[in-house]
């Protein structure tokens, strides 16, 4: 039977701390740059048809929030199982 070394247990644990850190920093650019893209895209759009009322800014900004915020949970409770 082997014993675990509690310098070793010690040693991972600050890993996966960080890993996890980097990982959902990582989540806040990706929800900031998932808006700036869909925001520029419903602009452009808007722009195109000429709309005084900037419809597709707005809409696609909401899915994109949604579906971001979809799988940010998704991602964080397939994360809490493990």
């Amino acid at each position: 039977m082997k014993m675990d070394n509690p310098q070793q247990s010690h040693q991972r644990k600050p890993t996966k701390q960080y890993n996890d850190y980097l990982k959902y920093s990582g989540l806040a650019f990706q929800m900031m740059a998932t808006a700036g893209i869909a925001t520029w895209i419903g602009y452009k759009i808007d722009q195109y048809l000429e709309l005084r009322f900037p419809a597709f800014t707005i809409s696609l900004l909401l899915v994109s929030l949604i579906g971001v915020i979809y799988w940010l949970i998704k991602s964080v409770t397939n994360n809490s199982e493990k």
